[in-house]
């Protein structure tokens, strides 16, 4: 794994988790980097959430580190302005770099006040501990309810992207979801920078969910501090940008909470691209649907009526659609199929549903998530305690 040159990573125990494992993580670029990052479109937004724009727009785009905790959300709390704050401050004075050029991300539970000193106080253990050799140990300690890692790499001519992620539950697209970021030793400016990560998440986190729920928490970030002294072509970069953000976000659907399927969406044949993802959207947002998926139920009724109120127009007499590649629905009536052998092709770990409206258009678009089972209920009854 050829990591971007330039940066460190650090990660420790804070004590902000009640169990005794790695709650406090961060990224360094030796040099100040171009940043861009997108956030949440919740009307509820932690405190990190828009401390980091703020300081994005402070800095003109330029980062130096990126701190972030798990184990409390920061989110919904009378000091949390102050905590995010002074965790930057404190960071800033640690590094030697401005203020705005540190960025905050918090994970964790909503509506509990978070102690400042307790993140504080570890900052030198945790500059201390920055390392080259680190970015998995960073990658761990971002982690909430997830059962693996999540991180990803692309090598290009003369330069990396690397990327890290956590999430498993409260997931759903809208800017960004969950916690990703993204460093590069490309040399792109800021701008250049935001104009490529817009583009890539929405293929990317923008075509994912789990449960339907969007975090008060989410930020995609990426820095590029030009390490390399390579300026790759724009096109070149967005498709390394866009192998990892993928990546991370399909390793987000694998380990959905409580799933026990990966399940690909694909529409084709809608008037434009928008409406094809607002069709996959709620084909992978149904209840009924992810539900199905786990029982290996191949009940095609279930993706038409979710496709039917997604708020698209299309003629339901033109639809086909397809589980695992046998074809159930053919021009929106049930198709003849081996219900037996389907049944048991939907048992496989990996489902794909491709849902085509002949003659529309050629909008299209893929969307990833997972089956819903009984787990889900038994993580998130008791997140809390």
């Amino acid at each position: 794994m050829k990591l971007p040159a330039g940066y460190r990573y650090s990660a420790l125990y804070a004590g902000i988790r009640k169990t005794a494992k790695p709650d406090l993580a961060l990224i360094v670029s030796d040099t100040p980097a171009s940043a861009a990052a997108v956030f949440t479109t919740n009307r509820v937004q932690a405190a990190p959430v828009r401390l980091g724009r703020k300081h994005l727009a402070g800095s003109g785009g330029v980062a130096r580190a990126v701190l972030v905790n798990a184990g409390n959300a920061n989110c919904a709390t009378r000091t949390g302005d102050r905590v995010a704050l002074a965790c930057c401050r404190a960071a800033a004075r640690a590094l030697g770099c401005r203020v705005t050029e540190v960025l905050p991300s918090s994970t964790g539970v909503i509506g509990v006040e978070m102690n400042a000193s307790l993140i504080t106080a570890a900052l030198p253990a945790l500059v201390e501990g920055l390392s080259a050799e680190r970015f998995l140990d960073a990658a761990d300690a971002i982690l909430t309810t997830d059962l693996v890692r999540k991180v990803a790499v692309s090598t290009s001519k003369g330069y990396s992207v690397a990327g890290m992620t956590k999430g498993s539950g409260m997931i759903h697209p809208g800017m960004a979801t969950t916690l990703a970021y993204v460093m590069t030793d490309a040399v792109v400016t800021p701008a250049a920078l935001r104009r490529r990560l817009k583009r890539a998440v929405e293929h990317s986190y923008n075509r994912l969910s789990v449960d339907g729920d969007m975090s008060t928490n989410d930020t995609l970030l990426v820095l590029a501090n030009g390490a390399s002294g390579v300026k790759p072509k724009a096109d070149e970069f967005q498709a390394a940008l866009d192998e990892v953000c993928q990546s991370l976000a399909q390793q987000i659907a694998r380990d959905g909470e409580g799933a026990q399927k990966f399940v690909e969406i694909e529409v084709t044949g809608g008037r434009d691209e928008a409406g094809a993802a607002r069709i996959a959207r709620a084909i992978a947002n149904s209840p009924l649907v992810k539900t199905a998926i786990a029982g290996s139920d191949p009940n095609w009724g279930r993706i038409l009526c979710a496709a039917g109120y997604a708020g698209v127009v299309f003629d339901p007499a033109q639809v086909d659609i397809w589980l695992q590649g046998v074809k159930v629905c053919r021009r929106g009536l049930a198709a003849p199929f081996d219900e037996a052998a389907l049944t048991k092709k939907l048992d496989e770990k990996e489902c794909l549903i491709r849902f085509r409206i002949a003659g529309s258009g050629k909008g299209a678009a893929r969307f990833w998530t997972c089956d819903l089972t009984h787990g889900y209920i038994d993580i998130n009854a008791s997140y809390r305690t």
